[in-house]
């Protein structure tokens, strides 16, 4: 059970680095309007950025530990704690990028990560 609360910790870390990487490349490539015409340009902007491409590098590597988690652990256990990313989110786009976190942000998400804990306990 340990091996698997590592992995499934180690995938939420890293899908929430990943998010927060990505975020950081697309706030440089700026609003992206998806149309058919433009999508291989699009496309080719997302890839060749550095933070999008390291992002997406690491939330694939995320998902490794995931699978390996659920091949130890039930679905209905593991998968609440991918909501510690939004914990681990909001304090990373606080500090990383500089984003306004509202009290009602902040507490909403301190109860999602007290209902993890619940999970995690009992």
């Amino acid at each position: 059970m340990k091996t698997a609360i590592l992995y499934i910790l180690i995938g939420v870390l890293g899908s929430a680095i990943g998010q927060v990487l990505l975020k950081k490349g697309m706030n440089n490539i700026g609003a992206v309007t998806l149309s058919l015409n433009q999508l291989p340009l699009i496309l080719w902007q997302m890839v060749s950025n550095l933070n999008v491409f390291i992002g997406l590098i690491i939330y694939l590597g995320s998902v490794i530990f995931w699978l390996a988690a659920l091949s130890r652990v039930d679905l209905s256990y593991a998968y609440p704690f991918a909501s510690l990313s939004y914990l681990i989110v909001l304090v990373a786009s606080w500090v990383l990028l500089n984003e306004k976190i509202s009290p009602f942000r902040l507490i909403g998400t301190v109860v999602i990560g007290i209902g993890v804990l619940l999970i995690y306990r009992f």
